[in-house]
């Protein structure tokens, strides 16, 4: 995508909590700008979201530190009609200056970035650079306000579109959970044909193995673990990273001190369970309501429900279980929250899952069931 003269593509990288996504993005700024380009980035909160102005302010912001060097010659701002004060002062683009251009163009919202961006790559462009990446994580955090007359998400997509059509080199890189994506297209169908999607899966057994064992192959490593215990790792992880640095490091503390006292080393696969429960997924079950935890705990229970589910399954399921079942409507009504909270997601094809790795384990845990995962016994270890 690097190679792109003109930008057609791109990027989203999606997948749920765990799979790496921001460790992935980090690891693509050096190579973008050992390529040529140049790297503006940040977390999307959902206060960017507030206006199609904060949405503006976010860009220069991030922009300016990456720009604050590029010097501004006269001709090029009294060309555009921005020969101002603060620029005679500065003579660079500078976050005075971005924003003295933005606030002085006429127009709409995005009649202004449009116009402050064509300005940036007009002066970046002699420097010798092949374009800018504007890479956000989190970005399922932005989304219009409809009923605030709000648009920042369309701004944000019709205002990079504009500009790649004009071929400026500037390009998108989203990354965030399954929502993002439907987000994008709901905003603006075009986005189906402007993003080049990446969905990051679960480790394979092979990965998962690799992950826990390399990094104790090192001479010194004090930690060695048997291949039951491996086993144990890859099985409660469920192959997502962020489970199995979790579990590992756990693991690795515990042998450690182990060791130091003569103790047997064995994996307290349910402690270390519990530990999970409070730091990763407490929180999030903490903010649904009961009536959500109703239904999160019948698509938990619902066979396959580590894969999609829908709104008429969940529906069938409610009126076997519940004394107050769910109707399709308040069913379709309540997955659109839990979306919203992050919690499940709806993809293209009209079903939902899961949003959070794993989920389904932690509710049935939370009710008394024991998950198949969880019938197993503690795995011993060596140091």
């Amino acid at each position: 995508m690097l190679t792109q003269e003109t930008i057609l593509e791109n990027m989203v990288l999606t997948g749920l909590r765990g799979v790496g996504k921001t460790v992935l993005l980090d690891s693509f700024r050096p190579e973008a700008i050992h390529a040529g380009w140049l790297w503006v980035g940040a977390d999307l909160s959902e206060s960017t979201s507030v206006s199609e102005e904060t949405l503006a302010i976010r860009l220069l912001t991030d922009l300016a530190p990456v720009t604050s060097t590029v010097p501004v010659g006269t001709a090029e701002m009294r060309r555009i009609g921005f020969e101002t004060e603060a620029v005679r002062q500065t003579r660079v683009l500078d976050y005075a200056t971005l924003l003295g251009v933005y606030n002085g163009t006429p127009g709409l919202v995005a009649d202004k970035l449009k116009t402050v961006l064509t300005l940036v790559w007009s002066l970046i462009a002699t420097q010798n650079r092949r374009g800018l990446v504007f890479a956000y994580d989190e970005a399922q955090n932005l989304s219009d306000q409809s009923d605030r007359d709000q648009y920042p998400l369309s701004l944000l997509l019709d205002v990079f579109q504009s500009i790649q059509k004009q071929g400026i080199p500037m390009m998108l890189f989203l990354t965030g959970l399954p929502t993002l994506f439907p987000k994008l297209v709901e905003a603006r169908t075009f986005s189906e044909r402007m993003f080049r999607v990446v969905f990051l899966d679960r480790l394979s057994d092979s990965e998962s193995r690799d992950a826990i064992l390399k990094p104790l192959s090192a001479t010194a490593c004090p930690v060695r673990l048997d291949e039951r215990s491996v086993a144990l790792v890859i099985e409660y992880s469920g192959g997502y990273p962020y489970f199995l640095q979790f579990i590992c490091k756990e693991v690795f503390d515990i042998f450690l001190q182990k060791a130091d006292v003569g103790e047997r080393l064995t994996v307290p696969i349910g402690d270390i369970t519990r530990k999970l429960d409070t730091d990763f997924f407490a929180g999030r079950w903490a903010r649904a309501t009961d009536r959500q935890r109703e239904m999160l705990t019948i698509i938990a229970r619902m066979l396959g429900s580590q894969g999609e589910f829908s709104v008429q399954e969940v529906v069938e399921q409610s009126s076997q279980l519940l004394d107050k079942p769910f109707s399709s409507s308040h069913a379709n009504q309540m997955l659109g929250s839990l979306c919203r909270a992050g919690l499940v997601y709806k993809n293209r094809r009209g079903r939902y899952s899961f949003a959070v790795p794993l989920l389904d384990q932690f509710i049935l845990r939370q009710v008394g069931e024991n998950p198949p995962r969880l019938q197993g016994k503690d795995a011993d270890g060596e140091g």
